[in-house]
């Protein structure tokens, strides 16, 4: 029978991302999709799948696992100090950060808060009589489900924005407060012979290990084989090392695992590495604790308890009450609407409720009934959360800011490329020091006539303050001039064509080079060009089509890496023809996996290919 219920449990967890799929049940976390699947099959429902020894030890891994890649998931990036300013644009942005508060500040004064009202909710569950352990209660009150809020941000793309990164924070606090309270609270209520200090060994050996293995993922590449998997081999090392030195000092093993998890994201391991730490964890362990917690869950005997019956609802209220004030603090810096929606996902969590529950189950200071109720109220609002979310969340105006293009040098080389671009999401302006210029294509595209072209008159007229700058004048020392005085200045991209043949021209266009430039060269791209037509006729065809053309994109988007090729979403409007990767072109096939800053080269229609450039190319972290 033990082997029978492993083998459904197995096959549900196989059936569940399949079934999602099918029915794009995308707005729901897959978690709360296994606990209700583990509901269905278990105790409350069709009694197909008992708990086992076998499955309880598969749970239990499930969990250290889960908490093990929850402290992957932290993006220390948020705490450290911002550097000093080293540009224009990084002026400008310092200058507008300051006028509001930063990330840090909005999610410690939320966070604050959540704490505050989840203990002052415990005190009320206290002194009605409904559920006294007041400490327990303000612990699981003030958790923030990390998994989801990451996902949910994840899938808006969202991370890499402001408002994102607050959010994202906000559920870090809601992850590690709790988790170091939960330490402490099972070291003095708990059974433990052990004296609290003795916690702090944990703290250090995971410093031991990660000053131990600093340099691991430098020399990891050069030694690395596909039947050895090192980097996996470390991390499970991390997590057996510090969970077994949690619970020999009277700690939780969730907290060694917890803390394997940001001592390996510390060291900074390869993408790929973290891609089959997910694979290993969501594959296989992490779907089995959560179906588990559902097939323990026996529904018809909390239902027939009325105190239970009325602890459910009251528990879900006091999930979304102590996380209320967030909207109010989050009002501060972005629009209401937003502050709101930022409100209802932090109110999310299951992850963390469940390993604080299976703790307090094992310290025997709750009852099933309460544990099953806590659970519930939990999967309501993992339920309700994200869909608030999706339906609440506008986006920013600064997150709907055009990518600028300023074109110095108005002629018939760049006017056509301006207009093109104009249709593709581009604020273009051209700017020309010419007025024959000016009057001949003012008409046709947004044209600036200055007075000069001297490096202090461009920078008067703000047209270093750009995204990209394109030089495209016919006189290549004015080119040369302004694309080093623009560089200095700080403009992220500066394109400058450069054609310049006196005895100088290598020595110059080293310097451009040098200095951050990219330098084209029209005589160059006719030679190559033409050379393309006699090597490969169909580039012709290419070029000509008014329907189709080449793009090249650097992958940034996290929640396109690690997925093949065949199962982007949009692999039917595109074709992809090589991947530039560490230093060499690849020939994808369509089991290739996609990489973060992998240079895709691919064709495809000149309507739709744009927007998936600009898609995958969209920073958006974690």
């Amino acid at each position: 029978m033990a082997q029978l219920s492993l083998v459904i449990v197995l096959f549900a967890a196989l059936l569940i991302p399949l079934i999602m799929a099918r029915f794009k049940l995308t707005a729901l976390p897959t978690a709360v999709i296994e606990i209700i699947t583990g509901i269905v099959l278990g105790q409350s429902g069709f009694k197909l799948v008992t708990a086992s020894t076998s499955l309880n030890l598969l749970s239990d891994i499930g969990v250290i696992v889960l908490l093990f890649l929850s402290g992957m998931e932290i993006d220390f990036s948020l705490f450290q100090r911002q550097k000093a300013p080293r540009n224009h644009f990084e002026k400008e942005a310092a200058r507008n950060a300051s006028k509001t508060k930063s990330a840090v500040q909005i999610a410690t004064e939320s966070y604050v808060t959540i704490l505050v009202l989840s203990f002052g909710l415990a005190f009320l569950f206290r002194i009605t009589g409904l559920f006294t352990d007041i400490w327990l209660a303000t612990i699981l009150f003030s958790t923030i489900s990390l998994g989801v809020v990451i996902a949910t941000l994840k899938e808006r793309e969202l991370l890499s924005k402001a408002y994102g990164q607050t959010l994202l924070l906000i559920a870090v606090l809601g992850e590690v407060v709790p988790m170091m309270a939960l330490t402490v609270y099972a070291s003095v209520f708990g059974s433990s012979q052990h004296p609290l200090w003795l916690i702090s060994l944990v703290f250090i050996a995971a410093l031991i290990l990660f000053k131990r293995f600093r340099s691991f993922f430098s020399f990891f590449e050069r030694i690395n084989k596909s039947t050895t998997q090192l980097d996996i081999r470390l991390a499970f090392f991390l997590i057996v090392t510090l969970v077994t030195i949690a619970e020999s000092v009277g700690a939780e093993s969730i907290l060694g695992a917890f803390l394997a998890g940001i001592v390996l994201k510390l060291l900074q391991p390869h993408e790929d590495t973290r891609d089959k730490l997910d694979s290993f964890g969501y594959g296989l362990l992490i779907p089995i604790f959560f179906i588990m917690s559902g097939v323990t869950l026996n529904i018809p005997k909390l239902l027939s308890d009325p105190k239970t019956v009325i602890l459910i609802p009251l528990f879900f209220i006091a999930y979304i009450v102590a996380k209320l004030a967030v909207a109010l603090i989050l009002k501060q810096r972005f629009k209401q609407q937003n502050a709101f929606a930022g409100g209802a996902l932090n109110m999310a969590t299951i992850t963390l409720v469940l390993a604080v529950l299976k703790v307090a189950n094992n310290m025997h200071v709750i009852t099933s009934q309460q544990s099953g109720a806590f659970i519930l109220a939990a999967v309501i609002t993992c339920v309700i959360a994200p869909l608030l979310f999706n339906h609440l969340y506008t986006a920013e105006p600064e997150d709907k800011r055009k990518l600028t293009v300023h074109f110095i040098g108005t002629n018939i080389a760049t006017i056509p490329v301006a207009q093109q671009l104009t249709q593709n999401s581009y604020d273009i302006t051209m700017y020309t020091d010419k007025e024959k210029n000016y009057h001949a294509f003012n008409s046709e595209t947004h044209v600036e006539l200055l007075d000069s072209l001297t490096t202090d008159e461009v920078v008067a007229q703000k047209v270093f303050n750009t995204d990209i700058l394109v030089l495209g004048h016919f006189d290549a020392m004015k080119n040369y001039r302004l694309a080093l005085a623009a560089k200095q200045f700080g403009v992220p991209r500066v394109i400058a064509r450069f054609e310049d043949r006196n005895i100088l021209k290598n020595e110059a266009e080293d310097e451009l080079t040098s200095a951050g430039v990219e330098v084209y060269n029209t005589p160059e791209i006719n030679i190559s060009l033409l050379r393309s037509l006699i090597e490969v006729p169909s580039t012709f065809e290419i070029l000509q089509n008014t329907q189709a053309a080449i793009y090249e994109v650097n992958v940034k988007n996290r929640r396109y890496t690690g997925t093949s090729i065949r199962n982007l979403p949009f692999i039917s409007a595109i074709t992809i023809s090589q991947i530039y990767r560490n230093g060499r072109f690849i020939k994808p096939t369509g089991d290739t996996l996609i990489q973060l800053n992998d240079k895709l080269i691919f064709t495809g229609n000149k309507e739709q290919a744009p927007a998936i450039r600009e898609a995958l190319g969209r920073l958006n972290t974690n």
